[in-house]
């Protein structure tokens, strides 16, 4: 209807490290609305099972000074609890999230996956899928704990996510719109802030 104004929602961004995630929401306007670092699993469990522990399994860094033994079978069985324990932290701080922000949140902006071998076990054994494997569970897990939200997902290239921003933003320079959002919560503002806010920015329903 001519004169009716559109609803104002909101979207995440993500930028992961570890088991550790920075999640920054923002409006349809652009409009930073909040702010926040959360874990999706607590301290009693590992947070790297592929690269860690799954690498010791298989006879990498075995020189290290805090390997430890544990069979291929192991590795596997503490990987699946990590993960489990993912999808349950990823669920309640969606909710925590959902719970504070009083704009309906649609969309989530995540960091795209590489393709790794279909298989935990696979995933250890193969060298170069298991420096990958911990931040793409811990990635997967946000992305299934939104889809069952009703969120959709947008996966977003780290290298030209800043871009894809800026072009949204049209006339607005993307510096000056972070550093407003800077103003509005002050520090910490980092780079991982920055990027998960262009992340949410790129995700926004146009």
């Amino acid at each position: 209807m001519a004169g009716e104004q559109t609803q104002r929602i909101a979207t995440v961004g993500v930028t992961e490290h570890g088991n550790s995630a920075v999640l920054v929401t923002v409006a349809s306007d652009f409009e930073l609305i909040d702010r926040r670092t959360i874990d999706l699993t607590d301290k009693a469990l590992p947070t790297h099972p592929y690269h860690h522990e799954g690498s010791w399994a298989v006879g990498r860094y075995r020189d290290s000074p805090w390997a430890r033994e544990i069979t291929l079978a192991e590795a596997v069985e503490l990987v699946e609890k990590v993960q489990a324990a993912a999808a349950v932290g990823a669920r309640a701080s969606l909710e925590a999230l959902t719970a504070d922000v009083t704009l309906p949140i649609t969309s989530i902006s995540i960091r795209e996956c590489p393709e790794l071998p279909p298989t935990i076990e696979e995933c250890i054994i193969d060298n170069r899928a298991q420096t990958m494997a911990d931040t793409v569970m811990y990635r997967r897990a946000l992305a299934t704990a939104a889809q069952a939200r009703g969120w959709s997902v947008h996966w977003y290239d780290r290298d030209h996510v800043f871009d894809e921003a800026a072009r949204l933003l049209g006339s607005v320079d993307i510096n000056d719109q972070l550093a407003a959002m800077r103003k509005t919560v002050g520090p910490p503002w980092q780079a991982k802030h920055k990027l998960a806010a262009a992340a949410a920015m790129t995700a926004t329903p146009q």
